[in-house]
């Protein structure tokens, strides 16, 4: 399995300025392809790939206008029209019902002014030298910080920078799996905001609330931007200040969530979640919360962690009434409002609390479905 490995980069000033070069000739030819794609559909026209990169790449270098595309590498402008048409793709995909997921909407232009500025490389535009530095054609060598040796020679290599002004270089490579000692034990999980996760088994983790745990600073940065005057070089200053802010918090809720993911799927051979859909929950009036929470994050972490360290990851359905069934008897209860935390069930009297009730019927339905896939004849309780 193919696996990204991101690593800190920390280029000279003159190497930035190469690199910014770079990221507005990658942007020029992504848009040129866009415009191109968009002017034959407009016009009914069929224009291949290759025509397309003819035009935005080598005819482009021979005009006056767009001379300058051949002080950078000919790659990453190359992996640039390998970009748009993979949008493209992906956008007549989703329209057509290939692509599963959410529906992918039309490519957009990029701007000079987003967040996060990026170029793509392949084997023959980068190198990994023997004295641990990045090599990227016409820009030179890059002063990595090495955090863990890479497992195996890279494919390709992303330069990014983001919004606080801090560049990575994300490398992908091909991992083997690594079979962890099997388990007698499996779990089911109950997300939520109050507590982050209630397992099954009992366990319960604290949801940590990173962004809520950052607001003051937050508010204090932000509110400093707001009284800087636009366009101004102090107001360039404060926004990455708030950008730091912001990846400060993203990286602590990342770190946490990849620690707590690692420990469950140790201890258990079987894991079973509910699937949420977070993207319509965060439109509602908790949608700060949902955000800070992570869930998509941690459950995604969950399930490629288990493909990796031979576990089982299973969704139950997002219409199971894991909140309105006995795990005693199972009987269905009806539905109940989120500040009912604890009920007693109609039919056997057992006292439930919310959380845990509805984290032991996901891993009861989980484990059925599972154990049915693997030939077993198992039914759900309710």
């Amino acid at each position: 399995m193919q696996l990204r490995y991101q690593y800190r980069v920390y280029p000279t000033a003159g190497q930035q300025n190469l690199l910014a070069q770079v990221f507005g000739c990658v942007r020029v030819v992504y848009n040129d392809c866009l415009r191109l794609r968009q002017n034959a559909t407009a016009t009914d026209v069929k224009i291949s790939d290759t025509e397309i990169q003819r035009q935005a790449i080598t005819l482009a270098k021979q005009t006056p206008e767009r001379a300058w595309l051949a002080e950078v590498a000919s790659v990453a402008l190359v992996q640039a029209c390998q970009d748009a048409r993979r949008a493209y793709r992906n956008w007549f995909d989703s329209l057509s019902g290939v692509r599963k997921g959410r529906r992918v909407g039309a490519p957009r232009l990029r701007s000079r002014k987003d967040n996060r500025q990026s170029i793509r490389l392949t084997r023959n535009g980068f190198t990994v030298r023997p004295n641990g530095r990045l090599f990227v054609a016409k820009v030179g060598e890059l002063n990595v910080r090495w955090s863990r040796r890479l497992p195996s020679i890279p494919s390709s290599v992303t330069i990014i920078r983001d919004a606080s002004n801090r560049y990575f270089a994300s490398f992908v490579v091909e991992v083997g799996n690594e079979p962890l000692p099997p388990t007698d034990s499996d779990v089911g999980i109950d997300l939520g905001l109050t507590t982050f996760a209630v397992l099954s088994s009992g366990r319960t983790i604290d949801s940590p609330k990173f962004l809520r745990h950052a607001e003051r600073s937050l508010r204090k940065a932000q509110q400093s931007l707001s009284r800087k005057e636009k366009g101004s070089r102090n107001r360039a200053k404060q926004r990455v200040r708030v950008a730091k802010v912001h990846a400060s918090v993203a990286n602590s809720r990342r770190d946490w969530a990849h620690k707590q993911s690692t420990t469950i799927i140790r201890e258990n051979q079987a894991v079973f979640v509910e699937d949420l859909c977070v993207h319509g929950m965060a439109r509602t009036r908790m949608a700060k919360s949902i955000h800070d929470a992570g869930w998509a994050m941690f459950t995604r972490m969950l399930q490629d962690k288990a493909a990796r360290f031979g576990r089982h990851f299973g969704k139950v359905g997002r219409f199971y009434p894991s909140s309105q069934i006995c795990s005693t008897c199972g009987t269905s209860d009806g539905p109940k409002p989120l500040s009912i935390r604890e009920w007693q069930c109609k039919a056997c009297g057992v006292v439930h609390d919310r959380d845990l009730n509805a984290a032991i019927n996901i891993h009861a339905a989980g484990r059925a479905e599972w154990l049915n896939a693997c030939g077993e004849t198992v039914r759900l309780s309710a």
